[in-house]
């Protein structure tokens, strides 16, 4: 008898328990990796080299009692408060940019609130948007009906929500939004033509406002060579090339790295898997990206069984969301992507991002859960039919 191929094996596997494995796993990288690469930023700015691990233990705390609550919500409620939570969460994105409301930090507002209570409207789009758009896939389910009544409403949302966010600037957050929206079209059923027009008219115009801020133009000009741009716009990159590659296969060991001794900014946040590759080595790279790839088998497979249509594009919505992010971020950490200053989920530091990030979590482990009901219900029918 032949081997079950590692796809079947992977199949076999329950999907809610995996998913929360992964993550959890993730997780305690993210922890050991922001304690490790923060020390001297902390010790600059709290007077503490621990302060800033601290603070990522009790967003975690506050993330991990996010996933429980999110778990536990019936996946089938956000149906009913799609239009409210995507009309709030474009007012909070509007807030953020009026004077004095939104709070500033390295050139950016993108931030309401005031302390360390501070929300990331832009992050709570991308849950608003893939409710949104998997909502209105649903009940516009026939595929013979014109694809503008599906494709003008995704769009219009996205639309609005990105010039918004690009007004921040956050670039990143609005190649992600369109990650979500063009993913649950297309795993939707929106015929491909449509799709890939628009697609190329988004591409048309990301490009355009690129080059036409001086700020991203000298990233996308430093992404094509960063080492013509070392001294200037592409130093971040190529100060992470260096940290990259002095990890070799096994690193320099856990706190051992030098770049973010003041040599790479933003090490514990956007460029943190710099420190990983220096510290840990291609050895543990390899395994980061594993447990992304892990979760995106295990999040597909989630909307693949999930008990309706709904669950399904909410699913692709969550792990699309999940797996474009680190895509993008690591890309950008590794000279193949122009920087887009976003986290990597799970892994580098942060407050909302991380606690929004693992409530989706919670509503893909809620979906996974109704996978098991929906297997067996079925069964359970044919067997009372033949008594």
């Amino acid at each position: 008898m032949a081997e079950p191929s590692a796809a079947t094996r992977l199949s076999r596997l329950p999907t809610g328990r995996s998913l929360a494995v992964l993550v959890g796993m993730l997780c305690v990288i993210g922890l050991v990796m922001v304690g490790s690469a923060s020390p001297v930023i902390s010790l600059g700015l709290y007077g503490s080299p621990w302060a800033i691990l601290v603070r990522q233990a009790i967003w975690m705390a506050v993330g991990l009692a996010a996933l429980l609550i999110f778990r536990r919500v019936d996946y089938r409620k956000w149906r009913s408060i799609r239009g409210l939570l995507v009309v709030v969460t474009i007012g909070l994105l509007v807030a953020v940019l009026v004077p004095h409301l939104g709070v500033t930090a390295g050139g950016s507002s993108r931030w309401i609130g005031f302390g360390q209570l501070r929300l990331q409207p832009s992050e709570l789009m991308k849950l608003a948007l893939a409710v949104f758009a998997a909502d209105l896939l649903t009940r516009r389910a026939d595929r013979s009906a014109d694809p503008k009544m599906v494709i003008v409403p995704v769009l219009a949302v996205l639309g609005i929500s990105s010039i918004l966010i690009l007004k921040q600037p956050d670039m990143g957050t609005a190649l992600v939004l369109s990650c979500i929206a063009f993913g649950i079209l297309f795993m939707g059923g929106v015929p491909i033509g449509p799709i890939m027009k628009v697609l190329a008219a988004f591409a048309a115009v990301a490009v355009a406002v690129g080059l036409a801020d001086p700020y991203r133009r000298d990233r996308i000009l430093s992404f094509l060579n960063p080492g013509a741009h070392q001294s200037g716009s592409g130093y971040q990159v190529w100060q992470s090339l260096i940290g990259l590659g002095s990890g070799h296969v096994f690193g320099l060991g856990l706190g051992g790295g030098r770049q973010k001794w003041g040599l790479l900014p933003n090490a514990h946040t956007d460029f943190i898997f710099s420190v990983v590759g220096e510290e840990l080595g291609l050895i543990g790279a390899v395994v980061v990206l594993a447990l992304f790839f892990a979760v995106a088998w295990f999040g597909f497979q989630a909307a693949a069984h999930a008990p309706d249509r709904f669950a399904s594009l909410l699913a692709v919505g969550v792990t699309i969301w999940i797996t474009s992010q680190a895509v993008i971020n690591i890309g950008a950490v590794i000279g193949v992507l122009p920087v887009t200053g976003i986290p990597l989920p799970f892994i580098s530091f942060g407050g909302s991002s991380l606690v929004i990030t693992m409530a989706a979590v919670g509503i893909l482990l809620n979906i996974a859960g109704h996978e098991r009901s929906g297997r067996t219900l079925p069964q359970r029918r044919r067997r009372t039919t033949h008594a």
